[in-house]
């Protein structure tokens, strides 16, 4: 008699919810709402938001689009909304910045920081974490 051991494949249905689990993993990382605000002068609309944060839109009724990136919410929103990872976007704005001279958004730190941008700011438009109760929400992601 031998002792090695005999490997059985796993269940059929031990399989398939492994399978499931792994596959909903990736939803996960990107699960946090995110609220796009804009000053009150801003007129935009959903469907214009990756051309204002990719630079292709920079003004809209005569005013001057001021995009304004949030550290807190950004892996979220660059998933949701403009549709490229950190890495992508960042390289995106070097080459906008070499080519056509112009400057990526300001990137501020808390949603209190862009809250306060966009309030004050014609132009602005930006992105939190929590619907703030003073200020014009574009769109929820």
């Amino acid at each position: 008699m031998s002792n090695t051991t005999h490997l059985t494949a796993p269940r059929p249905l031990a399989w398939a919810m492994v399978c499931l689990l792994l596959g909903l993993l990736p939803g996960l990382a990107h699960a946090g709402d995110v609220y796009v605000i804009v000053n009150d002068k801003v007129h935009i609309t959903a469907e214009d938001l990756k051309d204002v944060f990719t630079g292709a839109k920079t003004s809209a009724d005569g005013i001057k689009l001021v995009p304004i990136d949030n550290s807190v919410a950004q892996a979220d929103f660059l998933a949701k909304v403009v549709k490229l990872d950190a890495a992508k976007y960042a390289n995106l704005w070097a080459k906008k910045g070499f080519r056509e001279g112009i400057s990526p958004p300001s990137v501020r730190g808390s949603d209190a920081e862009v809250i306060a941008n966009v309030k004050s700011q014609p132009g602005a438009v930006g992105y939190v974490s929590k619907a703030p109760p003073d200020v014009k929400v574009l769109q929820k992601f």
